[in-house]
């Protein structure tokens, strides 16, 4: 993309995904205030600015999440199918039309109802929890290990960074291991509809896998309240607790957690594969040290951000280091640009398996911090020590298949080279 074309830039559009980084240094040193010409979104690319939009939650409204994901087309652009989609969807759910509010999630609620649920929530995260996992991560790993070691071809998106994150999230969550696919095929349809080839189509094109999901879950909550289990649901819904979520916010938070809680370790455990792959040198330093893997993790959340940008909304006029911004204002915050910015991060465009990125915002932060990060890294660290060992010495750079999204980066393959 040229400099030309990176100054023209709209936040989703399909053009550059394959390289985003030439545009996202254009922008942060040509128009580090940059207004798209078609959405009107202003964009912000440089780290001060991304860092001051996601400390200050007040004054940038997680509305715009909402508003430029989760929003729908007109109701008279609709045909017939979607119509009825609509309609079965509402009797899956149990909602009366019109008549429901859209249950808002933790990424698109500001304070103070974002930090009451966030509370809620947070009792399934505790570090003890997540500690626990490791050794049904290690177990998961190794079986998806063993297609490669018996030396079938290996694709380290389907036979390891997919299975991976979507089973322990299941597992979390204590769903039938059966419909593991099924919750992948559901996270797929919300990142197409949300920010992929089914944006033009925004709601009805989630409107059935949706109402699948809706109709299961509510079973399997239903199931929890009556006898509680291990596992996430039954935390959520404990009634022992002043504090609990309602169906619908609970429907929320899963959907939240089946896309952020599988798309963003996919995404990672690719990225970091790729980059080792495309850097022999690095590879050979994390082979030679696997101690070096937790700080190849943070260094690929930097150089190669699996979440790429969010959406705020300006709740009034605001003063940034780069320029001001209205009221009212839609802005896209570039992670994935202020990662590299090299006022922050020396020599930025360099994959440096022993830099110690200290400050990236992949996750975010503030209030709106991952409340998954700690799982997420987690995971990485189980799968990319054993899968480290088994990359090839050589440089192999395999062509990049991309997913269809503008907010996030991954892969949607990756052969090993035999």
């Amino acid at each position: 993309m040229s400099l030309k074309d990176s100054l023209e830039y709209e936040p989703m559009s399909a053009e550059g995904w394959e390289d985003p980084y030439p545009t996202y240094r254009a922008l942060r040193e040509q128009a580090p205030l940059h207004r798209a010409p078609e959405s009107g979104i202003y964009v912000l690319s440089r780290y001060a600015d991304v860092e001051f939009a996601l400390r200050h939650a007040n004054e940038f409204s997680s509305n715009g999440m909402e508003k430029m994901l989760f929003g729908s087309r007109d109701l008279a652009d609709m045909g017939f199918r979607e119509y009825r989609a609509l309609f079965r969807f509402f009797i899956r759910a149990r909602q009366i039309p019109f008549l429901h509010e859209r249950p808002r999630t933790l990424v698109t609620l500001d304070p103070p109802r974002h930090d009451e649920m966030r509370q809620v929530v947070n009792r399934g995260f505790t570090p003890r929890r997540i500690a626990a996992l490791e050794a049904r991560m290690r177990e998961i790993v190794a079986g998806c290990m063993s297609r490669l070691e018996s030396g079938e071809p290996f694709d380290v998106v389907r036979d390891l960074s997919i299975p991976l994150p979507v089973t322990v999230i299941a597992e979390m969550l204590g769903v039938e291991a059966e419909r593991m696919n099924d919750f992948k095929r559901w996270s797929d349809a919300l990142i197409s509809a949300s920010s992929g080839a089914d944006r033009e189509r925004g709601l009805p094109a989630v409107l059935e896998p949706m109402g699948e999901m809706r109709s299961y879950m509510r079973r399997v909550v239903r199931e929890r309240r009556k006898q509680p289990k291990d596992d996430l649901i039954s935390v959520l819904v404990d009634s022992a607790h002043a504090e609990t979520l309602n169906e619908d916010e609970l429907f929320s938070f899963i959907t939240l957690l089946l896309v952020a809680g599988n798309e963003t370790t996919t995404n990672l455990i690719s990225n970091a594969t790729m980059a080792l792959l495309s850097h022999p040198e690095e590879l050979a330093k994390v082979k030679g040290d696997l101690s070096l893997v937790p700080s190849m993790i943070e260094e690929t959340l930097r150089y190669d951000s699996p979440v790429q940008m969010l959406f705020r909304q300006t709740t009034q006029e605001i003063e940034l280091p780069c320029g001001k911004l209205p009221a009212d204002a839609d802005v896209a915050i570039l992670l994935g640009a202020a990662n590299r910015d090299p006022e922050v991060f020396e020599d930025p465009d360099r994959f440096d398996v022993t830099r110690n990125p200290r400050g990236h915002l992949a996750f975010g932060f503030g209030v709106h911090f991952c409340l998954g990060a700690s799982l997420a890294r987690l995971e990485a660290k189980v799968a990319m020590e054993a899968l480290v060992p088994e990359l090839p010495d050589v440089e192999a750079t395999p062509t990049p298949d991309f997913i269809d999204s503008y907010m996030l980066r991954g892969l949607r393959s990756l052969e090993l080279p035999a």
